[in-house]
């Protein structure tokens, strides 16, 4: 074929007990973006770590034909001496690192075994023009945002004399202005000769750069859509990703919503590394009984700082306010006072904070309701498998084993194991940070269906989210947050992205 800078043939690959690739086959060519969607655990990560050489030449079956050429790669340095270069959705940056060190980190600029920094230097700043950024090469990564730091990487790769960059879930974690910019890096990219392949679970983004979109379903190759011959709606990639078409994006939710039953007043927090930067302001919200409230906001609005605050003071210091649950003041010492008082909180960050990974699936079901599962301090194992496998069928956790370790999972299992925790834990109000980040249409849709059943037999629920569709698809009531602060109060019937928006940016000319 014509142009073909990648074919890969026949990829099978299997796991015990799990055939992750069924003959897979990808054909990218060299002047194009192309994205590689699917549900979670369809394959697609899988797959980019065979070509990456994260899983090596014999460990899997079938061809990889690069440039023409069949290339067996027995590690990632293989693959980067061909010019494939990948970029993982946990970016692989050290944080006290500087930008310079990180860039040529294995790939050191150097003269007899002495390191050139003033080459490294010039070479990093010119990089880092590349991809629209004017960081110093000595600011320390963990000083830059994280759409930043995603353009690290990138220019990181670039480094590297890369012929084909394969990014993961590139946007997961950036707002929309950081992902259009990053987006139209990747575009331009393509322009100079440096095509791409894009793992996204934003359909919206696929639709508008891929050129090609190929389709995998439980570890095959469905089809592959080209832009100018196919349909590349995001309904068109939905139903070739499930097998069948989603009507409503959001499920709708008929339950009656009571009294107000947790909410708090006045209350402030500031940044615990520094303790003269106030982070909240007199924040004043409240949840009803079988009510969604979601929290919309840019990204650095404080978000998230609020929800860990609430959170038994997960987060930030000298805090003050007055916390109120079904009409009684609370004031919540520790996160075990808080899981104590029915208070729970979906990480954003399901890796680092929300899952031990190198425990089962099990254990990490049960890790926050001991006391419901012993006698004496002695955990009842019968018990803690029967209700670990109680929700691994009702969440659909596809796994073939709660032994399972919770790091093999895909992003959208490993959120179901989250929230099966906090379900099991049986609390009264549930705060769910980006319950959905990182994660396929179709286990969206279940987790939503989660939430309305929450709902609907009494509980209080809180949702963030970065994307602010999703805020507005299954909320019954939206606070707007910008600098720390509630800028806006919206009922379902006033809450529009125009609505939002326009809090944000009223609140922004005040401030």
């Amino acid at each position: 074929m014509d142009n073909v800078i990648l074919e890969m043939r026949n990829i099978t690959k299997e796991f015990p007990g799990v055939r992750a690739l069924d003959n897979v086959n990808l054909v990218v060519k060299e002047d194009e973006i192309h994205a590689l969607v699917g549900e979670n655990g369809a394959g697609k990560s899988t797959l980019m770590n065979v070509l990456s050489g994260v899983y090596p030449h014999g460990t899997y079956t079938g061809d990889i034909i690069f440039q023409g050429e069949i290339c067996v790669f027995h590690n990632i340095k293989d693959s980067e001496r061909k010019g494939i270069a990948i970029i993982h959705q946990e970016l692989a940056l050290v944080p006290y690192l500087s930008i310079a060190e990180n860039m040529f980190l294995g790939n050191e600029r150097a003269k007899a075994g002495v390191i050139d920094w003033q080459e490294t230097r010039a070479k990093t700043a010119e990089l880092l023009k590349l991809v629209g950024l004017s960081e110093n090469p000595d600011t320390l990564i963990k000083d830059i945002g994280v759409g930043k730091q995603q353009l690290v990487e990138i220019a990181k790769a670039l480094a590297k004399e890369v012929k084909l960059l394969i990014l993961d879930e590139p946007t997961a974690a950036l707002n929309e202005a950081e992902s259009a910019h990053l987006l139209d890096i990747i575009v331009d990219l393509k322009k100079r000769g440096v095509p791409s392949i894009i793992i996204s679970h934003k359909l919206n983004e696929v639709e508008v750069v891929a050129d090609s979109i190929t389709i995998v379903r439980d570890g095959a190759t469905i089809e592959t859509l080209v832009k100018g011959k196919d349909s590349l709606s995001e309904d068109r990639i939905i139903k070739g990703m499930v097998g069948r078409e989603i009507k409503d994006r959001w499920p709708v939710r008929n339950c009656a919503i009571g009294e107000v039953y947790f909410s708090v007043k006045d209350w402030c927090a500031f940044d615990p590394m520094d303790e003269t930067k106030q982070v909240l302001k007199n924040i004043n919200l409240n949840v009803r009984k079988g009510e969604v409230v979601g929290i919309a906001g840019l990204m650095g609005a404080g978000r998230t700082e609020l929800a860990m605050s609430m959170f038994g003071k997960a987060y930030g210091k000298k805090i003050t306010g007055t916390m109120m649950k079904d009409g009684k003041r609370i004031d919540l010492k520790s996160i075990h006072h808080a899981i104590h008082n029915g208070i729970a909180y979906l990480t954003e960050d399901r890796k680092t904070a929300g899952l031990i990974l190198i425990n089962d699936v099990r254990e990490n079901i049960s890790m926050a309701s001991l006391k419901k599962l012993s006698h004496r301090l002695v955990i009842n194992r019968n018990q803690e498998i029967q209700v670990a496998e109680e929700y691994r069928q009702k969440l659909n956790i596809k796994t073939p084993s709660i032994s399972q370790l919770a790091g093999n999972l895909s992003g959208g299992n490993q959120q179901k194991v989250c929230l099966s925790r906090w379900i099991f834990a049986d609390p009264d109000v549930l705060i769910l940070d980006e319950p959905t980040r990182g994660i396929d249409v179709g286990a969206k849709y279940e987790i939503y269906m989660i939430i309305n059943q929450l709902a609907a037999s009494g509980k209080a629920v809180i949702i963030i989210s970065s994307e602010l569709p999703e805020v507005l698809g299954i909320s019954d009531r939206v606070y707007v947050m910008n600098q720390g602060k509630i800028v806006g109060e919206l009922d379902k019937t006033q809450a529009t992205q125009e609505s939002v928006m326009r809090c944000i940016m009223q609140s922004s000319r005040e401030g």
